[in-house]
């Protein structure tokens, strides 16, 4: 039997910030909120370009990226640790990280004694290529954690089935999904697909966004979301799969406790076995035509 997980999920209300020890004090306190109550934390997408502030002159998206990147291995310094000194499983967010083949967005996994790993992410959207030039990240993986693996898709990533799917089938029984949305509509694809991660798999999906207002920044300038995480729908499970969710564009911390075995039990015992029914190749359409009366 796999021993639950206490899970905190984190939806970040971006804060005005003038220097990056002010941006460790925030992390250090909202990491100290949920090391109270989790064995792991997952925080937002992007969440730590709220540190863009206190070292460019006025919001320019550019500008911001260029001074993150500049700043990428103090700001993974700062996270590393914060993840040692409340002994933690954190997963931060994403920051981006300059590298030879050009900057990536990459998400963390930070254990208690400061040894980290990376998720990329792997799908850009239309802004990271568009006016930032972010690379495509390596394809997804699996972290190897105390509670059996888990996975990551970065934000946009969720919006596509066979990345997540991919995880699972490396043995992922949770994934997290960090994410930055400016409109309500970006939300709820995020949030939507990660319903459908949860349904398609039987497995939990955790998602954790920014959120308000910034208007002292150009990529923060405006978020949306609710952290929630979301399971199986089926026997067992709450009729919508809804484990738990916080407040739309309220900062704050969910907590649940998930354990791994009752997927074990939906996928063998459901209603249906959508896992385990997951077609391994999927036919091409072909014509259907009417019969002749």
């Amino acid at each position: 039997m796999n021993k639950p997980l206490r899970l905190g999920v984190l939806a970040w209300k971006v804060a005005k910030i003038s220097s990056l020890d002010d941006y460790a004090s925030h992390l250090d306190h909202l990491v100290a909120e949920g090391a109270a109550q989790a064995d792991l934390l997952l925080m937002p997408e992007y969440s730590c370009m709220e540190a863009a502030a206190a070292v460019t002159k006025e919001p320019d998206p550019s500008a911001e990226l260029d001074a993150m990147c500049a700043h990428s291995d103090a700001i993974l310094a700062i996270m590393r640790e914060a993840a040692k000194k409340h002994s933690v499983w954190l997963m931060p967010g994403t920051l981006p990280r300059p590298e030879a083949a050009g900057v990536r967005n990459r998400a963390p996994l930070i254990a208690p004694d400061g040894s980290v790993a990376f998720q990329d992410k792997h799908v850009m959207t239309r802004f990271e290529t568009e006016s930032w030039g972010v690379k495509a990240g390596d394809t997804p993986g699996v972290f190897e954690t105390p509670w059996g693996f888990i996975g990551t898709s970065v934000c946009y990533d969720s919006e596509f089935p066979m990345l997540a799917r991919s995880q699972v089938e490396a043995g992922a029984w949770l994934i997290l999904v960090p994410t930055c949305t400016d409109s309500m509509h970006g939300f709820n694809r995020v949030k939507i697909s990660a319903q459908a991660r949860a349904l398609e798999n039987q497995c939990f999906v955790a998602v954790s966004p920014t959120v308000g207002d910034a208007p002292w920044l150009a990529t923060l300038d405006e978020n949306h979301g609710c952290a929630g995480v979301y399971g199986p729908v089926d026997r067992g499970f709450p009729d919508d799969g809804v484990i738990a969710e916080g407040a739309l564009d309220q900062g704050g911390w969910i907590f649940v406790t998930l354990t791994p075995d009752r997927l074990d039990e939906v996928r063998e015992n459901g209603a249906v076995r959508n896992c385990r029914d997951w077609p391994s190749v999927v036919p091409p359409a072909g014509s259907n035509p009417f019969s002749k009366v």
